[in-house]
This record gives structure tokens, C-alpha cells and sequence, in this order.
């Protein structure tokens, strides 16, 4: 009895424009994927109509789409994952709209939702009617601070053929300062922890040194949080993976995003590596303004107090002589400012963090 036919795999591309859309299509190509854009959803049934087809499919759909709905998408993408013939997934390319912006002013190009009118208008126009699908992707992928060749490889990390079988886990480490990775399901806060910035002969180095590990590592209360961390994640990684989710980020922080969050995203990686897990790296912000906070004048205490919005202070452009009286009384305006310990997502690849 010859052997059953694997299930068709259906990829919908969809977000905003200047996102990356055209970058995933051909990265899903380059896969050996047949790639479709902007494909009317009215001729979805004709396309899918007799056998399966022998390739993988991957089809762009946007509101550049003629009959373009979101609610009509879902509902095919719904009933896709309903067919045993069928696996499907829902990628949404996702960028934050003021880099939107900076795009279409570089290159001077028309937002296909406001042709004559300001970008900003289509853009703001776009993200309403997209709403709903950003909620309903198995795959999210922000490209905001992702250069073309990066945002190929997160293509590839999620649907290379050769990828493994299982749930994979990426292991992030970001800065406060330029804001939450958007696709994040789970994020720690490092920042309580003994800052090796402040250490003239450790601050040129990053938490993937041995070195800076062994500093954060000193912390008191180093161990308690990493037994937690570990504990947590040895309780719910079964358990997602169980419920059948296939893709996890899980998310360090702390203020510069280069030894904190890159400590404790290195080790826990390991860790996670080392008992079986699928797991990526990636440090978001590593190797961006490694020596900001000293010649801007950030006061010690602001940057490593966990409650302070340090980044936005840091960020304008202030004389250095007076930047730290500045900070401190903006800071102690801020005191509200989030500290996310372990948010946990309550849908796939978007973190319950807003």
C-alpha cells in the first residue's frame, strides 16, 4: 500500500506596505516554494480546485488586493487548517510605522493607500484593515530593525525544508531603549541586576564574553532569577508545545541591550540547547551605540533603575553638561514606566505586552 500523500503546505503573506512582503514572497521562493502576489482572494477556490499541489504554495495578499477583505482571508486560512489535506500558515510582515514612514520618504515612492496624500495617512489607513490578521498569524516577523538579508533568514528559520520537527524556540535579547521586540511570547527583565557598563575595563565587551557572564552571574540575586526563569520554562515549553504551537520567543531586556539581556539570553539558550530544545540566537541591539549612555552623561542610578524610561531621556539631544539633572527629574516623573518580568503571551507569537 503505497505510502499517504504528505499534506499541501499553504503560506499566506500579508501585512503593510514597506514591511517586507516582497522580501518574504521571494525568500518563500528561494525555498522552492511556488510563489503567487497579489492574488485575488476570488480565485483562491479555483487555484486550490482538483489534487493538492506537489509544491509548497505561498501566496501574497494585501489590500492592494482586488475584493481584499481580512475577514474573508482568516476564514480561508481557518479552513485551510480544518483540511487534512492541507497544513497552512499565516505569515504577517510587520513594521513599525514611523520606519514605514522614513521608507517611503527615502524612496520617494506613493503608499498605495493614499496616492495623493501624505504616507502617513495610507499607512495609518492600512494598519486598520490589516488589524485583524496580525491577530491571527502563526508567524509574526517584525522588520523594523531587520536589514533585507536579516529578515530573509527569519524567513528560513521558519520554513526552511530542512528545518526540524517540533516547536523552535528563538532566544532575543533587545534594549529598553529602543522599545519591545513586537513578536515576543515571553519577556524577562535583566535590568535589577548589576550593570557591567559602569565598569571602565568590562564596557567595551558584550554578554556573549565569558567575562561579562561571570560579572552579571555575581549578582545576588542572579541565581534565584535564573532558577525561576529555568523552572518556568522547564513547566511551559512541554505544554506549548503539546498545544501545538511551533514557534516561541522568548525575550531578555535591559537598558542598552548588550550585557544584561545578552548574559542571560546566551545562558539560557545553552541551557535549552542542551536538553533538547530547537533554539536560535539573535542580540536585536548588541552592537548599536555602544558607548551612548557615557558621553551623553546618563546618571548610574537612572540607568539601572528597572522602573525608569532611562531611553527616551537618553535619546534627546541635550547638552551633556546638563543631561543628568535633566534626566533624573524626567525620570522621577516616569517611576510608572513597565517592568515585564515574565509576560506571557496569550496568542501565538505576540506578547501580551501593551
Amino acid at each position: 500500500m503505497p505510502p499517504a500523500a504528505s499534506p499541501a503546505h499553504i503560506v499566506f503573506v500579508t501585512g503593510p506596505s514597506g514591511a517586507g512582503r516582497s522580501t518574504a514572497i521571494h525568500a518563500l521562493e528561494d525555498l522552492g516554494f511556488e510563489a503567487i502576489d497579489n492574488l485575488p482572494l476570488s480565485l483562491l477556490p479555483r487555484l486550490l480546485e482538483g489534487a493538492p499541489p506537489d509544491r509548497p504554495l505561498a501566496l501574497c495578499i494585501d489590500p492592494r488586493t482586488r475584493d481584499f477583505d481580512a475577514d474573508d482571508l482568516i476564514a480561508a486560512y481557518e479552513r485551510l487548517e480544518r483540511d487534512v489535506a492541507y497544513t497552512a500558515d499565516l505569515v504577517f510582515i510587520d513594521c513599525e510605522p514611523a520606519t514605514l514612514q522614513r521608507r517611503y520618504s527615502e524612496t520617494r515612492r506613493r503608499h498605495p493607500m493614499a496616492p495623493d496624500a501624505d504616507p502617513a495617512d495610507g499607512i495609518a489607513r492600512e494598519r486598520e484593515m490589516l488589524a485583524p490578521l496580525r491577530g491571527h498569524a502563526s508567524v509574526l516577523i517584525d522588520t523594523t530593525n531587520l536589514t533585507p538579508h536579516e529578515a530573509r533568514a527569519e524567513i528560513g528559520r521558519f520554513f526552511a525544508p530542512d528545518r526540524a520537527p517540533g516547536m523552535a524556540i528563538q532566544v532575543l535579547s533587545f534594549s529598553y531603549r529602543r522599545g519591545l521586540p513586537i513578536g515576543a511570547d515571553m519577556v524577562f527583565d535583566c535590568r535589577f541586576l548589576r550593570n557591567p557598563h559602569w565598569e571602565p575595563d568590562l564596557r567595551p565587551k558584550d554578554g556573549r564574553s565569558a567575562q561579562i557572564q561571570s560579572y552579571v552571574s555575581a549578582d545576588p540575586r542572579f541565581d534565584l532569577f535564573r532558577g525561576q526563569i529555568d523552572d518556568m520554562l522547564d513547566l511551559l515549553l512541554p505544554a506549548f508545545r503539546e498545544e501545538g504551537k511551533s514557534h516561541l520567543t522568548l525575550a531578555f531586556g535591559c537598558t542598552g541591550g548588550r550585557h544584561r539581556s545578552v548574559s542571560l539570553a546566551e545562558i539560557t539558550a545553552t541551557r535549552l540547547a542542551e536538553v533538547g530544545w530547537q533554539v536560535s540566537k539573535r542580540h536585536r541591539d548588541v552592537d548599536r551605540d555602544v558607548n551612548r549612555d557615557v558621553d551623553r552623561g546618563v546618571d548610574r542610578d537612572s540607568a539601572r533603575d528597572p522602573g525608569r524610561d532611562v531611553g527616551q531621556d537618553v535619546a534627546r539631544d541635550v547638552d551633556n553638561n546638563s543631561d543628568r539633572d535633566r534626566d533624573n527629574n524626567v525620570d522621577n516623573d516616569r517611576d510608572s514606566g513597565s517592568t515585564h518580568v515574565a509576560a506571557v503571551s496569550s496568542g501565538d507569537g505576540e506578547a501580551n505586552q501593551r
